[in-house]
């Protein structure tokens, strides 16, 4: 199995982009034992539409073409479910055990997610009821994809 994280946009040198790779460095180490064989990273360009709508569409299309065939699509949305640290590692892995090869988690831009990727989505996942900046939202959610990895290998990070 194959993690994708798929962002519009690009994250800036400097401490946040520092933490973003530790996470995603330790996931990488975490999941080679459990069968993922990589935890990667795809930056898009932000659509220069004028209208958000238009932006929309364009970034969702940028993000929808990224998307291997037979894989779950995990959209980062505000409207979406609150889930806990074990129920995200239970999904990822019930997925893994399906067989699924890919799942890719995508990132919009600044104005959300267009209509069409927000339907094939097959989990819609949100970091609670408040609005976060995109860069802390690749942290939270590199560190979860990390906790869930640990999660399943039984490791004592995650505590409950």
């Amino acid at each position: 199995m194959r993690f994708t994280i798929a962002c519009v946009g690009r994250m800036k040198s400097g401490a946040d982009k520092e933490l973003f790779d530790r996470y995603l460095d330790r996931a990488r180490k975490t999941g080679r034992g459990l069968g993922v064989t990589a935890v990667a990273l795809q930056e898009l360009t932000e659509s220069r539409a004028q209208r958000a709508a238009d932006r929309k569409a364009e970034e969702a299309a940028a993000l929808d073409a990224t998307i291997p065939q037979n894989a779950r699509v995990v959209v980062l949305d505000e409207h979406g479910k609150s889930m806990s640290s074990t129920d995200f590692s239970a999904k990822l892995e019930a997925w893994k055990d399906d067989g699924v090869p890919d799942v890719v988690f995508a990132i919009g831009g600044a104005d959300g997610h267009g209509d069409a990727l927000l339907a094939r989505a097959d989990l819609k996942i949100a970091f609670g009821a408040m609005t976060w900046p995109h860069q802390i939202v690749r942290i939270l959610l590199a560190e979860q994809i990390y906790r869930a990895l640990t999660i399943q290998s039984g490791h004592p990070y995650h505590r409950e």
